[in-house]
């Protein structure tokens, strides 16, 4: 049984709770191995049924079945030809149930009205849990660790070649669908989020989207892309210019290049998110334009690309080793542009681990 999975039900026990409903994706692979993924939360795959004792069930319908059967080694299929909803009556039932914990964060309204009745119906009591698995998945092992690091040298790879191929003329959304593109020839499963790229005044928008905007030579263009390798995510940002930069550019950059330095420094276990931020934040709000910084220092990175823990001003819990978060300070000016600049990082006893090796972004 996987050593997560035995976790589980150990907390289970602990909480007086008889059996785990797991419907979150991520949780789902992180728990089982089963990798296929949901296309929507009101169209699922399949979910976990784990009892706090004894075998775990994968229930799920038969377009999976061959795949669930190969993947999820440890857990018992079992198909519902009729929806999930009978099946999960007739084995709480069998199981013998009394207290059923599911999770909250990722359940349709329309879906826990369902197993409310469904549950006055046998007679057990519904437990919503938040976080249970989550908190496992924010330390990664060795495994996860060497997967992550793959698919953050997999990207850095493709945002190189792509570099050597920038032009002023082309358009955001072409330059975003060529990095897209790489990627899956490159052998990824997807982009881990919608690759951002935005040029000029557009960069002052955080999470700007492509659009048919030409790039032009001298100005600030940010890149944020991120790709999906063996099911974990990476993601990073770099701020280039085509051409020579302005005074203005190159003393921004450099500002948010101390930023992150600061951040990466600041970066170990025991410090609390907030603490990390904080020492990265001061930076820019020294030079008069912390107003120009609004949003948080970074975010963890794993089976989704935004994961705990989180670096801002609400996280006051301790980081540990094994962590991994990214470090992405940035400055954003109306009218003008912005400066993003986003490694990634392990946290360790002492410090931090940086998983990128790329330098382009140093040549501005």
């Amino acid at each position: 049984m996987r050593q997560p999975l035995k976790r589980i039900q150990t907390a289970l026990k602990h909480r007086k709770l008889d059996c785990l409903l797991v419907t979150q994706p991520e949780n789902r692979r992180y728990l089982s191995g089963y990798t296929v993924g949901d296309h929507s939360i009101n169209e699922s795959a399949g979910v976990l049924l784990i009892p706090a004792t004894g075998e775990p069930y994968l229930l799920t319908d038969s377009r999976f079945e061959l795949q669930a059967q190969r993947e999820a080694t440890g857990f018992r299929v079992k198909l519902y030809p009729r929806g999930l909803f009978p099946l999960l009556q007739k084995m709480l039932k069998s199981l013998k149930v009394k207290r059923l914990a599911f999770e909250s964060h990722y359940f349709l309204h329309s879906t826990s009205l369902r197993l409310a009745k469904l549950a006055d119906k046998i007679r057990i009591e519904l437990v919503p849990l938040t976080g249970l698995v989550e908190e496992l998945r924010l330390i990664k092992d060795e495994q996860e660790l060497a997967k992550i690091e793959r698919a953050v040298q997999l990207n850095e790879l493709i945002f190189q070649e792509i570099f050597q191929g920038l032009a002023p003329g082309q358009t955001e959304k072409e330059v975003a669908l060529k990095i897209e593109n790489a990627m899956r020839h490159k052998g990824a499963e997807r982009p881990s989020f919608e690759t951002i790229v935005a040029g000029g005044p557009n960069a002052a928008l955080p999470h700007a989207v492509p659009g048919d905007r030409p790039l032009m030579a001298g100005e600030p263009i940010i890149i944020d892309m991120g790709l999906v390798l063996d099911g974990y995510c990476s993601d990073m940002t770099r701020t280039v210019v085509l051409g020579t930069p302005d005074e203005k550019t190159v003393a921004l950059f450099r500002l948010v290049r101390k930023a992150q330095l600061a951040g990466l420094k600041a970066l170990k276990a025991g410090v609390s998110g907030m603490v990390v931020d904080k020492v990265a934040r001061q930076v820019i709000e020294r030079a008069g334009l912390g107003e120009r910084f609004g949003h948080g220092l970074g975010h963890g990175v794993g089976l989704n690309v935004h994961e705990g823990p989180s670096l801002n001003y609400r996280n006051r819990k301790q980081l540990a080793p094994g962590m991994v978060v990214t470090v992405e300070p940035g400055i954003y000016v109306p009218d003008w542009g912005g400066i993003r600049l986003e490694n990634m990082a392990v946290v360790t006893a002492d410090g931090c681990r940086e998983l990128n090796r790329d330098t382009t972004f140093l040549d501005l």
